[in-house]
């Protein structure tokens, strides 16, 4: 069924954004900690049996100097420096193997994929854990690692994580620094609508059925997991429910989509109970860069599938050639 308003509402959707005080300034502190470590990307060649693609088992420094591991994929035939498209993981997954990875490649692109530092699953495997405790008490998942501050947030080291993968990626010399694209499906698609804010010259964004953005309508029309982790969690927390939605707004995508220079495709899935199609058309309608929608109405969380990537490969071909 229609799990949320209806589509001509969709269409003017704009709420408010959920900006919290000094919200640059801990993105900026936060990055600038970052980069005291050396970001030390090292890319070691692998053989998986794929004779038209050189692929390489990738690390490099991201939060804290914890090492990220990622896979790199380069078209054996074609001549650099290539454009290259930084690939983020759904929730609960982590980079699988090489061929599983083909798309980019084989439209002629570099590929990194970042792995999710701490997730991992039995069919979709990951190789880099997240050295990080957390202290408040939480819910099996990780929206509630962390949540009562955001210095703690399991998310400030992700996103952290991520900005640093769009710098390894520019820094190998096989890729052209200016034209890197970011992509991703739910959690990497807000991910990527993250990076929009905080990584300057992206050359686009794929931001499918984004997770992490308008969260607070999102944990009040959906207890459908991950969203539901945080329902769950204020069940019992009925005391740091104000400190925990402060948290959150830290790392709410339209807050990122609201800074966002570069072009991107959105896609949004009105039969979609785990991301809300009314959360996806906020951040659309908050994204400051040029942008464009494809709205599937009788799908759900898989959003347009094989269709949605077809549209990201044109979009891609537009903004990266």
């Amino acid at each position: 069924m229609f799990t949320d308003l209806p589509l001509d509402e969709l269409r003017t959707y704009r709420p408010p954004l959920p900006e919290p005080p000094g919200f640059d300034a801990f993105w900026h502190r936060t990055l600038t900690e970052a980069r005291t470590h050396e970001l030390a990307a090292s890319f070691t060649p692998v053989d998986p049996g794929l004779a038209l693609l050189r692929c390489y088992d990738a690390e490099f420094s991201g939060f804290g100097g914890h090492r990220i591991r990622a896979w790199f994929l380069l078209p054996r035939a074609a001549a650099g420096p290539l454009p290259c498209v930084v690939q983020y993981l759904g929730y609960g997954g982590g980079r699988l193997l090489p061929h599983d990875w083909l798309l980019w490649p084989c439209a002629g692109y570099a590929t990194l994929v970042m792995d999710t530092r701490g997730q991992s699953g039995p069919n979709r495997p990951g190789d880099t854990p997240d050295p990080v405790g957390y202290g408040n008490p939480g819910v099996p998942g990780k929206l509630t690692q962390g949540l009562l501050d955001p210095e703690d947030y399991y998310y400030r080291r992700l996103y952290t994580d991520a900005v640093r993968a769009v710098e390894a990626a520019r820094g190998h010399e096989a890729v052209d620094a200016a034209r890197v694209l970011v992509a991703g499906h739910s959690q990497g698609g807000g991910l990527a609508l993250a990076m929009t804010g905080l990584v300057p010259g992206l050359a686009g964004a794929l931001v499918d059925v984004p997770f992490l953005t308008h969260i607070r309508r999102a944990i009040d029309v959906t207890d459908a997991g991950p969203y539901g982790e945080l329902t769950r969690y204020f069940a019992g927390a009925r005391g740091h429910i104000d400190t925990a939605l402060t948290t959150l707004d830290h790392f709410d995508g339209l807050n990122f989509a609201a800074r966002a220079t570069a072009p991107a495709l959105f896609g949004t899935a009105l039969r979609d109970a785990v991301v809300p199609p009314s959360t996806g058309f906020a951040a659309y309608h908050h994204y400051a860069g040029e942008k464009e929608l494809q709205v599937w109405r009788y799908n759900a969380h898989e959003g347009g599938g094989g269709e949605q990537r077809a549209a990201e490969l044109a979009f891609a071909r537009k903004v990266l050639g």
